[in-house]
C-alpha cells in the first residue's frame, strides 16, 4: 500500500517576524506543491527528493541535517504505532527551495500526512503538531504558521497563542513572484530581529502595535476584495520589515521598481535576501516582467483554495 499526500506552498501577505514576538500573520496558500508518496519496507529507511538521496539503517541516525525534520517526523508516527520496519519516502516539489514560499513547511506537512495515512486517517490538527516537530529541528522559535497555512489552506489569521481563524473570500489573488537571487539565511535573520528588539524595545514595540493595526485592515479589505488597501497593507508592511532590517539594498531597490505598476509589494518569508510578492493586474504581469532585469526570476502565482490532501493506493 502506498499513502500519497500533497501539500501546497504559502506566501505571508503580513506579519512575518512579528508574529513571533506576539502580534498576528495573514497568510495564503499558492497553487505550487509538495508531493509525498510513502510506503512500507522491511528494513531500511529510504528518502529520495530533487535535492537528496538517503538511505539510513534506522531512526537513531541524526547525523544528516537535510532530513533531519522528516526523521524526526517518521520517529513520532513510528513510536505511536510500535512500527519496527522501514519506509520508502519519494519527495517531489514544484515549490523553489529557501525562498520563503514554503518549501520546507509544505514539506514537513507532506510528510507527516502521507506516513500517518499508511496507518489509518489522522486530523489535520494531528499532521500540523507533528509538521511543527520537524520544523523545530530546523527553526526552533517557529510561530507554527507556515505549518498550518500548508496544512489548511485557504487564507488565514494566524496567532501563535490562539491558533487561526480562516478568512473567506472567493475571490483569487493575483501575485507575482519575483525572486531577487539573493542569498540568505533564515536563522541568521530570525537573530537579527531578536537583537533589533533587545537593542530598540520601545520602537519594536510601537511597530508590533502598527502592525496589529495593519493586519486588521489587510483583513477586512481582503473580505472586499478591496486592491488598493491590500496593496496599501503590503507597502507598509514592508516599510515595517525594512525597519527591523530585514530588507537589503536590492530588496529596496526592486520594490521601488515595481510599485510603480502594481498595487504593491513586499517580502515574503524571512527576507534579507528570496522573494518579493507583488499584488498587480493580469494586464499589467507582461509589462512588469519586461522591465524587471533578466538576473532576476519572475513567475505568476494565485491562492490556493485547498491544504494538505492524503490518498491511498494498493
Amino acid at each position: 500500500m502506498k499513502s500519497i499526500a500533497s501539500a501546497p506552498g504559502k506566501i505571508i501577505l503580513a506579519g512575518e517576524h512579528f508574529v513571533v514576538h506576539g502580534t498576528k500573520s495573514i497568510l495564503c496558500s499558492i497553487n505550487m506543491r509538495v508531493n509525498v508518496t510513502a510506503e512500507f519496507m522491511s528494513k531500511k529507511i529510504i528518502i529520495t527528493s530533487d535535492i537528496c538521496n538517503v538511505i539510513i539503517d534506522d531512526l537513531s541516525d541524526n547525523t544528516i541535517n537535510i532530513i533531519r525534520p522528516f526523521i524526526c517526523i517518521i520517529k513520532k508516527i513510528f513510536n505511536k504505532y510500535n512500527y519496527v520496519g522501514g519506509i520508502k519516502i519519494i519527495i517531489k516539489s514544484d515549490i523553489p527551495v529557501g525562498v520563503g514560499l514554503g518549501s520546507s513547511s509544505a514539506c514537513c506537512v507532506a510528510v507527516a500526512a502521507s506516513v500517518s495515512g499508511l496507518f489509518g486517517k489522522i486530523t489535520k490538527k494531528c499532521i500540523v503538531e507533528l509538521a511543527k516537530e520537524g520544523e523545530k529541528t530546523i527553526f526552533e522559535n517557529t510561530s507554527g504558521a507556515d505549518c498550518t497555512i500548508c496544512t489548511y489552506g485557504g487564507i488565514i489569521e494566524y496567532d501563535k497563542k490562539f491558533g487561526f481563524k480562516k478568512i473567506n473570500t472567493n475571490k483569487k489573488i493575483n501575485l507575482l513572484v519575483i525572486n531577487s537571487m539573493t542569498r540568505h539565511s533564515t536563522d541568521l535573520t530570525v537573530k537579527k530581529v531578536m537583537k533589533f528588539k533587545h537593542d530598540n524595545k520601545k520602537h519594536f514595540d510601537l511597530l508590533c502595535k502598527k502592525e496589529l493595526l495593519l493586519i486588521k485592515k489587510l483583513k477586512h479589505s481582503l473580505i472586499n476584495n478591496n486592491l488598493n488597501s491590500i496593496g496599501t497593507q503590503m507597502k507598509k508592511n514592508q516599510e515595517y520589515l525594512r525597519q527591523i532590517g530585514v530588507s537589503n539594498k536590492t530588496i529596496d531597490n526592486l520594490i521601488r521598481q515595481v510599485n510603480y505598476i502594481s498595487y504593491g509589494a513586499k517580502i515574503t518569508g524571512a527576507g534579507d535576501g528570496g522573494c518579493i510578492i507583488v499584488l498587480i493586474d493580469k494586464q499589467n504581469e507582461d509589462k512588469l516582467i519586461n522591465s524587471i532585469n533578466e538576473n532576476y526570476k519572475c513567475f505568476q502565482i494565485e491562492n490556493e483554495r485547498h491544504g494538505v490532501t492524503v490518498n491511498k493506493q494498493n
